[in-house]
């Protein structure tokens, strides 16, 4: 058995088929003809452009022929031609060929330079974008090199596909319904080829060290995506338990369908929202498809760290835009940027901080940057025009900083009108309340805002002052620990009491071991992650108040995160 991390649920049984990501070799010669080298790139861009939207629109008209509305596999090879189209890198490229280096060298070199950027921030995000610019790379080399290898689609019915690193151009190629499962020694959650295997609704181990010694083509594979378990060759009483438990997760599946199209009530009949977390415009058809009653939460970076400049209004409308209109009037919350802490944007050129999660992040790097600011709420102001999208304000710590946004906001709906530019009048603003001293004048915040989102993520790390990145004080970073859940009492009592709804877009809102406590809370949104709403919605059908503020009363006599925690297993 190998160990690794589970980045989509379920459990996969078959064939081994192994896919090779590395990349060719070549002689680094020094360029005899600098024009025949830049010719010898532009024409493997040129391929690269062409294989990739062949890609992109197979991809697309296979979803037409099933009736499917995830699009995010073909936008993400789409994103990879756009990464390849920046100026930037291929002015680099073409410097390094003018300095006597073969196509293949430059190549390497420019994407490479891309790669260390993403991969010298702290953030997850961030680093798994590296992962995509590797695929970039690769490929391009092998167009370079003609060593192209043979496609992925004609894998057998029942094969797993395992790799070093899964790429979202491996998944692109494969036919769907012949994978049972993914497996790979590299990668992690939010990996591009990850959030693709959730949207296929594939089981999937990521960061399985020693996989690869440890099988070879054809080998039986249990993937435990549960668990984060990858079991080759398993005996037969083994292979039994994980067929039982493939069957009963196959038929838990599609008990949930029956919960697609309903709207979310709990037992009693008191109704609630699950909302979903996205992070391109792309994703939100595929959050609708999933059951989604709206966007929680819009997280705007992505649109930053796709590229090596900075996005212009245009482009952020559009995106906005989209999602808005997916949505048809339902809400679509989208946060303005939150860079920072751990979210390195290069060319914002964000100057090293001795600790950057207490530092210049969010809407502070944000109101110190007026003319970026701007540009972002007024494209967000402009889609407003287009379905129900708020704004949201990340990492709020005092009521100056609500009234200096509205502020913005109230500035550039007047330039609106004065240009006949159409906007939503009653646009909503609201804020991510996640800071300890945002719950402490939670009832001052209250009157300032439209509504309430809780990012417990952040919550519970600044409330525990553990960092959530830091496994040695992983045991404190706990939705579970009473003085979290005093936290989140006290935020949803307080927007309750100024008559604002109070959403909630961190992970423990999908955790189904709180849901009884934040329905007594008086929570009225949830946002979860696609995959996750139906299993979401279910839970909350479970429960009425009477039952749910039991349970409370229960857990608000305990002192440990260990007893809450035990307590909520065993009812």
């Amino acid at each position: 058995m190998i160990k690794g991390i589970p980045v989509s649920q379920g459990i996969g049984i078959g064939r081994v088929v192994l896919a090779d990501a590395g990349e060719p070799v070549w002689n680094p010669e020094k360029a005899v003809d600098p024009n025949a080298e830049k010719d010898r790139l532009h024409h493997a861009l040129q391929r690269f452009n062409e294989k990739t939207e062949h890609l992109a629109k197979s991809i697309e008209q296979a979803e037409d022929a099933s009736r499917t509305s995830d699009s995010s596999q073909a936008e993400i090879l789409r994103g990879h031609i756009a990464m390849l189209a920046d100026p930037f890198l291929i002015s680099q490229m073409e410097e390094q060929i003018a300095g006597g280096k073969c196509a293949e060298d430059a190549c390497y070199a420019a994407l490479s330079m891309f790669e260390s950027i993403f991969m010298q921030t702290e953030d997850e995000l961030m680093r798994q974008r590296a992962a995509d610019v590797r695929d970039i790379r690769r490929r391009m080399l092998q167009i370079l090199t003609g060593t192209e290898p043979a496609p992925l689609g004609d894998i057998p019915e029942g094969s797993v596909l395992v790799a070093e690193e899964v790429t979202p151009s491996m998944l692109a190629e494969v036919n769907r319904k012949n994978l049972s499962a993914i497996a790979a020694e590299k990668g992690g959650n939010t990996a591009h080829s990850a959030i693709l295997a959730r949207s296929m609704e594939l089981p999937a181990v990521y960061s399985a060290e020693g996989l690869l010694r440890s099988v070879k083509q054809g080998d039986l594979l249990v993937v435990d995506g549960m668990d984060g378990k990858v079991i080759p060759n398993p005996g037969q009483t083994e292979l039994e338990h994980y067929q039982t438990r493939q069957k009963e997760e196959l038929e838990r599946k599609a008990q949930l369908e029956i919960f697609r199209n309903r709207q979310t009530k709990m037992a009693d009949g008191q109704k609630k929202e699950v909302f979903c977390n996205i992070g391109t415009p792309e994703e939100a058809a595929a959050a609708l498809e999933k059951g989604g009653e709206g966007i929680g939460l819009f997280r705007t970076e992505f649109l930053f760290t796709e590229k090596s400049t900075m996005p212009d209004e245009e482009t952020q409308f559009q995106a906005y835009k989209t999602a808005a209109e997916c949505f048809a009037g339902k809400p679509v919350i989208v946060r303005t940027l939150d860079v920072g802490g751990d979210k390195q944007i290069p060319y914002l050129h964000m100057e090293k901080e001795e600790n950057p999660f207490l530092g210049f992040r969010a809407v502070r790097f944000c109101l110190k940057n007026v003319q970026l600011y701007e540009t972002q709420l007024r494209a967000m102001i402009r889609a407003s025009a287009f379905g129900n999208l708020m704004i949201m304000i990340p990492l709020v710590t005092c009521v100056e900083e609500v009234r200096s946004v509205k502020s913005l906001v109230k500035k550039i709906m007047c330039q609106l009108d004065g240009q006949g530019i159409p906007y939503n009048k009653e646009l909503k603003v609201g804020i991510m309340v996640e800071t300890p001293a945002a719950c402490q004048i939670a009832d001052l915040l209250a009157e300032e805002s439209d509504f309430f989102s809780i990012g417990t993520n952040d919550l519970v790390q600044y409330t525990m002052a553990a960092d959530r990145g830091n496994p040695k004080v992983g045991y404190l970073n706990r939705p579970m620990h009473p003085a979290v859940l005093r936290s989140v009492r006290h935020i949803i009592a307080c927007g309750k009491k100024a008559g604002i709804p109070v959403g909630m877009c961190g992970e423990a809102a999908a955790d189904p071991l709180l849901t009884p406590l934040l329905l007594a809370f008086g929570l009225d949104e949830f946002s979860v992650n696609p995959s996750a709403v139906l299993q979401t919605r279910a839970q909350i059908g479970k429960w009425t108040g009477e039952k749910a503020e039991k349970i409370a009363e229960d857990v608000f006599q305990m002192k440990t995160a260990e007893e809450v925690e035990k307590y909520l297993k065993s009812i």
